[in-house]
């Protein structure tokens, strides 16, 4: 993946004319990202329908058949611009004004901005974003800045950047931190969310408010709290996270529904 990082203009929806001829050019050949890889890919893409997520309080960020969009806060309108098949999307803060949409696109080897003003970013092979980092299929790492960051040595399944703003990876079956390479479960699960200490990882996509987890079963949306399921709603594959205090899912189709944490359907 290592090409080398390279600068051009500064962020949001804005639709590059350049990456737009870039994405058309290279829809063909470059390769639809997986919802999982190794033994768990099936049981991964059967829990999704196929979509990754990331969520900000600015919003919620999706990929879905190589195609990646955006809907922010507070209309959630979605945005996709037309790019190369994307395999991850992740939001990065800018400074106090609030966080940047982006997207990896393994075959231009590029990383850019969904909307606002567009950045793009030159980075190899690039498969997984975290909120501080952007992985290589390697395992190599660089930042938002386009400087070298701490990366991992192998293919990361997964990556989050936990509620303690530091970065952890499932590598192979382990849950590791990625500052210090310290193992913190030898047997994880395929999908990591982010707790107020750190990250976890679980079988099915799962958020934690610090109180509650919440987590899509494939056939309902639940929250789990105090060692049970105390609420619980119909919900098909997807992907769920927090915005706002809000519980925030979308789907492969793209369909974004918020809810209370209680799990009152907002819209």
């Amino acid at each position: 993946m290592p090409l080398p990082p390279r600068w051009t203009t500064p962020r949001r929806l804005l639709r590059l004319p350049v990456l737009a001829l870039l994405g058309a050019s290279l829809l063909a050949c470059a390769p639809a990202p997986s919802a999982g890889r190794g033994s768990e890919a099936g049981s991964t893409a059967s829990a999704t329908g196929g979509v990754r997520a990331a969520f900000s309080d600015d919003g919620v960020a999706w990929v879905s058949g190589g195609r990646a969009c955006v809907a922010r806060v507070p209309s959630f309108q979605p945005s996709c611009p037309r790019l190369a098949p994307a395999s991850d999307v992740g939001w990065q803060q800018s400074g106090g004004q609030g966080a940047d949409a982006w997207a990896a696109l393994p075959g231009p080897g590029l990383v850019v901005t969904l909307d606002r003003a567009p950045r793009s970013l030159n980075v190899g092979a690039v498969v997984l974003l975290s909120s501080t980092r952007i992985y290589r299929e390697d395992g190599s790492a660089l930042t938002y800045s386009g400087e070298a960051g701490r990366g991992v040595a192998g293919a990361p399944l997964a990556a989050v950047t936990g509620g303690d703003g530091r970065d952890y990876v499932v590598l192979g079956r382990e849950l590791r931190r990625v500052d210090d390479g310290a193992v913190l479960d030898r047997a994880a699960q395929p999908f990591l969310y982010a707790t107020p200490s750190g990250a976890a990882s679980a079988a099915l996509p799962t958020a934690s408010d610090g109180l509650s987890l919440y987590r899509l079963t494939g056939s309902t949306l639940e929250r789990f709290s105090a060692g049970q399921v105390v609420a619980r709603v119909p919900h098909g594959p997807g992907q769920v996270g927090l915005v706002r205090g809000e519980v925030v899912t979308v789907d492969a189709a793209g369909r974004v529904r918020r809810f209370t944490p209680q799990l009152a359907q907002l819209n």
